[in-house]
């Protein structure tokens, strides 16, 4: 992986992992995205989790203007931290928020620093953009996103479908994923409206060259709909329910 040349302060990396910079804590659930094709483990996401397995809300209502980056830095540092823990052998994947990211040349070395520390495979990480997240500027997100693939790194969108979809990013900077949002899975096998947007995604992300994940899929149904239109990526209860600061093992359907 071409990694950037960068001075790193390691201090700072004690910092971020230790949680300095934020009057509140947290650690992660992980939830597996599998490859049903040849039924294996293609990623975990690292999802944000009070100390005692409490949801995310209650995490995130923290978060603001003030510590945003802070609170990013450690995700990324925690996420590492404890995927080497667990001796994660598929890809990691990460959440960032890219308000908090001013520039990913600098912003990354808090993630390659952990990553040595915790000798964690860097080419195994996946940064995934929250696309709910309202954008100050979508060429700053389409920057990242060229950037982080440039070192090397995997990029995907998540909740695609939700709000807003960022066509724009798929034109400027296309990620090598796109999660499918769960509103448009939800009983996707019996609406034949969301079967034809549905289906136009796919035909984008397959001239664009990329993946997609369909997340949130709880029903035999709606993954045998989706897997008959080629889709291999999946994430969602069927599979496995979000364990937490453990490894699930999945159910492959038949």
């Amino acid at each position: 992986m071409n990694q950037p040349a960068v001075l790193f302060d390691e201090s700072h990396c004690n910092q971020c992992a230790c949680g300095e910079g934020l009057d509140f804590s947290f650690s992660f659930a992980f939830q597996p995205i599998v490859d049903t094709e040849n039924k294996s483990v293609f990623a975990y996401e690292a999802l944000v989790r009070g100390l005692e397995g409490e949801g995310a809300l209650s995490v995130l209502a923290n978060v603001n203007e003030r510590n945003r980056y802070s609170f990013d830095q450690i995700c990324r540092v925690k996420a590492v931290k404890l995927a080497a823990r667990l001796k994660m052998e598929p890809r990691l994947s990460i959440n960032f928020m890219p308000n908090a990211v001013y520039q990913a040349e600098y912003c990354i070395r808090t993630t390659l620093a952990a990553a040595e520390t915790y000798n964690f495979d860097t080419s195994k990480i996946i940064f995934e953009v929250i696309e709910t997240e309202e954008l100050t500027s979508v060429d700053h997100l389409a920057s990242i996103i060229a950037a982080y693939k440039e070192m090397g790194f995997s990029t995907a969108i998540d909740d695609f479908g939700a709000g807003y979809s960022r066509y724009d990013i798929m034109m400027a900077s296309p990620p090598d994923l796109l999660k499918l949002d769960m509103g448009l899975v939800r009983n996707i096998d019996q609406e034949p409206n969301k079967q034809a947007v549905v289906a136009g995604i796919i035909e984008m992300m397959n001239r664009l060259g990329g993946r997609i994940i369909a997340e949130g899929v709880e029903t035999e149904n709606e993954y045998r709909w989706l897997r008959s239109q080629g889709i291999t990526l999946y994430q969602g209860y069927l599979f496995a329910r979000p364990a937490f600061e453990a490894l699930p093992e999945p159910y492959f359907p038949d």
